[in-house]
């Protein structure tokens, strides 16, 4: 992975930046040696060259909080810190999906800050704090968590690249005005948890799942009046890289007034779409294309003409699978299925919630400032 590319020129020994990524560098160490009982860490941590970072064992997860004010229906406690679905499998030499966890403590209030905190080798907790605007699609590196301080703090202009990269937590972020994808998951990236973000007005894709991705979990996100919300694998042409992988599982996200894409399948089995709230959505709800296995269960569907494509494909894409079960369906269409899919229940277990009680769980719990970082 390449050095961040929105800063000018490499960090000269003796300067702030360099003695910065220095001190980071030696914090990760510290506080793996502190995980494992380390007691000359301990005494190293005076050492003049960590002054600028802050070293602590990181939480298990961010204690949760009431819904924002304002916001109608009732307080949703979650877990957060702790993956379900996809990416809470043992697969792949990755234990579930922790970030984070065990690693430093840092803040990132500036754009230097939060490109070189995502660039740094080991795990990391990133809170993040106000507007960070960054350009492209930034790499981030595996073990890392990157959490919103607050509901306001934001990622503008340029989103987050996942590439070959493993057990990443991202939460409790407002996504605003991508140039690109506000964040794409691919080229063999495993283990990443997306909850509690709300995206809007990006160009390209709020979030895709692409080229032999795996193990993701999609979780209590708010869709903002988004265009292509999702997408699971690029290209009908991605069958070599994708058959047999995205494993997907998208739960109680806020599909509000969002054009197309919730999301747009090929080749990936099981896709799992569970207790997500639909609402207005122009063009389609999901699509099941190139003989992808998507099951769409305790969902509810308000105002959206076209819920679920499968059986005649979708644009160019041929035909996939699709079953449906227990869902709601208000003043939309009719689902369309065709074929078997495999069981998520057979990966691992879940409560599905009566569809019925969706849109008030998920107007109140999806989002940001839901949890704290």
């Amino acid at each position: 992975m390449t050095p961040p590319r929105t800063r000018a020129g490499v960090p000269v020994p003796g300067d702030r930046r360099w003695r910065r990524r220095a001190a980071l560098g030696l914090a990760v160490a510290l506080a793996a040696a502190l995980n494992h009982g380390g007691g000359a860490a301990q005494a190293a941590l005076s050492t003049d060259t960590a002054h600028e970072v802050t070293v602590e064992a990181a939480p298990p997860g961010p204690p949760p909080t009431s819904a924002t004010p304002g916001i109608a229906g009732p307080t949703v406690l979650v877990p957060a810190g702790q993956a379900d679905g996809f990416a809470s499998l043992n697969a792949l030499g990755q234990n579930g999906t922790t970030g984070g966890v065990g690693g430093p403590v840092v803040t990132a209030t500036t754009s230097d800050d939060f490109l070189e905190y995502i660039d740094t080798v080991g795990p990391l907790v990133i809170r993040v704090q106000g507007t960070i605007r960054i350009t492209s699609k930034q790499g981030v590196r595996p073990n890392k968590t990157i959490i919103g301080v607050g509901s306001n703090a934001t990622i503008d202009g340029g989103g987050l690249d996942f590439y070959r990269s493993y057990n990443v937590i991202v939460q409790n972020l407002n996504f605003t005005n991508a140039e690109d994808d506000a964040v794409n998951v691919g080229q063999q990236s495993h283990h990443i948890w997306i909850d509690h973000n709300r995206f809007t007005g990006a160009v390209d894709g709020s979030v895709d799942i692409v080229r032999g991705a795996d193990y993701v979990t999609v979780s209590w996100n708010h869709f903002d009046h988004a265009d292509k919300s999702m997408l699971i694998s690029h290209s009908d042409g991605a069958a070599s890289t994708d058959v047999g992988h995205l494993k997907v599982s998208i739960h109680h996200n806020f599909f509000d007034n969002s054009r197309q894409r919730h999301p747009r399948v090929r080749f990936g089995e099981p896709v799992h779409v569970y207790n997500n709230y639909f609402l207005g959505n122009e063009l389609y709800a999901v699509a099941s294309t190139e003989n992808a296995g998507v099951l769409v269960e305790g969902n509810y569907f308000e105002n959206v003409p076209y819920p679920l494509y499968s059986a005649s494909g979708y644009a160019d894409s041929g035909p996939g699978r699709a079953v449906q079960r227990n869902n709601i369906f208000v003043n939309s269409g009719v689902p369309e299925t065709a074929g078997s899919v495999v069981e998520p229940r057979t990966y691992y277990a879940y409560q599905l919630d009566p569809a019925a009680g969706v849109p008030a769980s998920v107007r109140s719990g999806a989002g940001t400032g839901r949890i704290t970082g």
